[in-house]
């Protein structure tokens, strides 16, 4: 990644793991699927990669080394992380209704509006605005609508769930005892408001849903959990690295100009920057059989590690046709969600999300990144701030950021 537009987002890779993304990287180059002791089998090859994912029966997310196991002490044993065989098929069917693109987009628009028009009255007034803040307060929101808990701030709903992703490295096998309790803490009170939800029995709602479908309130709040912790940390880290690669790209002002005859290209250029900076750099998977993985011998138990960003990354860098809509999508199925049984069932609501907030920035002239540095030593790569304008920054700005820059860390960046 040497291209322009990826120099940002290399640094906000090394800030997240300065070990551990240049050694993936390395074993990478070295085959489709490599062992590595302490770690496990590490497949860097998209092909590779969908095989482990669709092979449900010999690569589980449940067992030893899974990244279901490392969850349920806290959310439970079935939260559908943590799950296979008929009963993952039977919950996945109770929820699939809740994320069809059009209610994710109702839903996102509806509860977003108030959260997107300070942001966007800022732009319009010539001020900055902080995509992370406003992005974990968004995500934060949003979840908390669909699990009954809007009475929370949505920053308070994203921060609850950052509190565990911590506890989480890409080592982390499982969770201590004070981790387990620590975390279950943290969750206590927004689960009590879902408990809430599942009581009055709404129907519109998701524990409504799964009320209504058999769950036991054990299994939804659950569920609940789950959705918090899966549901903010992601969509929260992923809108302001897109901004970031598109501007590095020198995207924007051709999305502008396209939002104004329609937006065909928001979808496929959404999904060109995910494919570049993959959202959840690594996936697991435990070995339910012994097989082959290319050449490699794969022994049961084994912990196989899918280098997601590698994987998606086999495809090129940055492609502007492709995010334009010029030329096919560099992968159609989307690897970054995942693949099979376990395909991300929130994608649509996920989506949904980074649309909605990514056009309102675009539609209120957002174009320059004022100031911004990658946060360090965290799980899912991203940015510690990202402050972006509606106009050029003018030059005593500019030399008064570059003279900040001195005193901050090497990787803080003032772009001009």
């Amino acid at each position: 990644m040497k291209r322009r537009e990826h120099l940002w987002e290399r640094r906000v890779q090394l800030a997240a793991h300065p070990l551990a993304y240049p050694f993936i990287t390395a074993v990478a180059r070295r085959g489709p699927a490599v062992r590595v002791p302490g770690i496990g089998i590490v497949v860097g090859d998209p092909g590779l990669a969908r095989q482990v994912l669709l092979d449900h029966d010999g690569f589980r997310k449940d067992g030893p080394g899974s990244s279901g196991a490392l969850w349920t002490p806290v959310l439970g044993p079935a939260v559908l992380l943590n799950m296979e065989g008929e009963e993952h098929r039977r919950l996945r069917a109770a929820l699939t209704g809740l994320f069809t693109r059009a209610q994710a987009t109702e839903l996102c628009t509806r509860v977003l509006a108030p959260v997107l028009r300070e942001a966007t009255d800022r732009l319009a007034a010539g001020g900055a605005v902080d995509l992370v803040a406003l992005t974990r307060a968004a995500a934060g929101t949003v979840i908390g609508e669909l699990l009954g808990v809007s009475d929370t701030a949505g920053a308070e709903v994203f921060e609850r769930g950052e509190r565990i992703v911590r506890m989480v490295g890409l080592r982390t096998r499982e969770l201590t005892p004070r981790q387990v309790a620590k975390a279950k803490a943290v969750l206590a009170g927004l689960v009590a408001q879902a408990g809430e939800a599942y009581d009055r029995a709404e129907t519109g709602s998701m524990m409504g849903r799964l009320r209504a479908h058999g769950l036991d309130r054990e299994q939804a709040l659950g569920l609940a959990a789950a959705f918090l912790l899966t549901g903010t940390e992601t969509v929260a880290t992923t809108v302001p690295r897109i901004f970031a690669l598109w501007h590095d790209s020198g995207l924007l002002p051709a999305l502008r100009a396209d939002l104004e005859t329609g937006g065909a290209a928001l979808d496929p250029a959404i999904d060109e920057a995910m494919r570049v900076i993959t959202p959840s750099p690594a996936m697991l998977r435990r070995a339910a059989r012994p097989g082959l993985l290319g050449t490699t011998e794969v022994r049961e138990g084994d912990r196989v590690l899918i280098a997601t960003a590698r994987c998606d990354l086999a495809a090129g860098p940055f492609d502007r046709d492709a995010a334009l809509g010029r030329c096919p999508a560099h992968d159609p199925k989307r690897l970054w969600f995942g693949a099979g049984p376990h395909y991300c069932i929130g994608a649509p609501l996920a989506l949904a999300e980074i649309r909605v907030l990514l056009q309102a920035l675009l539609t209120a002239g957002a174009g320059t990144i004022v100031r911004r540095r990658a946060k360090r030593r965290v799980l899912i790569p991203t940015y510690a701030r990202l402050e972006v304008s509606a106009a050029q920054a003018t030059a005593p700005q500019r030399r008064s950021d570059r003279k900040r820059r001195t005193d901050r860390t090497k990787t803080e960046l003032t772009t001009s």
